[in-house]
């Protein structure tokens, strides 16, 4: 799969990026608004686990954000389960040296209609930390709604933080 955003290229991993995704995500500023499962340090083997993950991309989508033929960053939709099971969420991180860019405000928008047209959703969220500012912005832009707080709901390098809810309806305009 490839995307073509106003300041990037969305496509699929593949092995030949594990340099470059040890080399941008290895970054505690990072980690520290990303979900435990990514790792601080980001090491090689990380690197390959992930990878082999995002190239299956049976019942998820995760791409890679691509800058001048480099993985900089990812972007992924994942559906979930159950009750649920018409709702997806989205998450991104970006290398610190290609923040304010706007590089993941054109991702989240390029991805949005793709997330809609490929799972069967009706309900895209992402949940944010508190903590990240950044992160709100960029999906305030991409037309997502604050829905809710979920207040003291997760637990980050030994704090316990907000959640910031927003949320994308199927059909919303963005």
């Amino acid at each position: 799969m490839r995307i073509v955003t106003p300041g990037s290229v969305l496509r699929t991993w593949t092995p030949d990026d594990a340099g470059s995704l040890v080399r941008h995500a290895n970054n505690p500023r990072i980690a520290a608004v990303m979900r435990d499962g990514f790792p601080s340090p980001y090491t090689p083997a990380d690197a390959c686990r992930f990878i082999e993950t995002a190239m299956d991309t049976t019942s998820h989508l995760y791409l890679a954000i691509d800058v001048r033929g480099e993985a900089v960053g990812g972007i992924g939709i994942q559906p979930l389960a159950d009750i649920k099971r018409r709702t997806a969420e989205i998450g991104y991180w970006l290398s610190e040296s290609f923040w304010g860019r706007g590089i993941v405000t054109g991702a989240v928008r390029s991805l949005v209609p793709v997330a809609f047209e490929r799972f069967e959703i009706v309900r895209l969220e992402a949940g944010v930390f508190s903590t990240n500012p950044a992160s709100m912005r960029v999906l305030e832009k991409c037309g997502f709604t604050r829905e809710a707080v979920h207040r003291m709901a997760v637990t980050k390098n030994g704090a316990t933080l907000d959640e910031v809810v927003y949320v994308r309806f199927a059909g919303d305009a963005g």
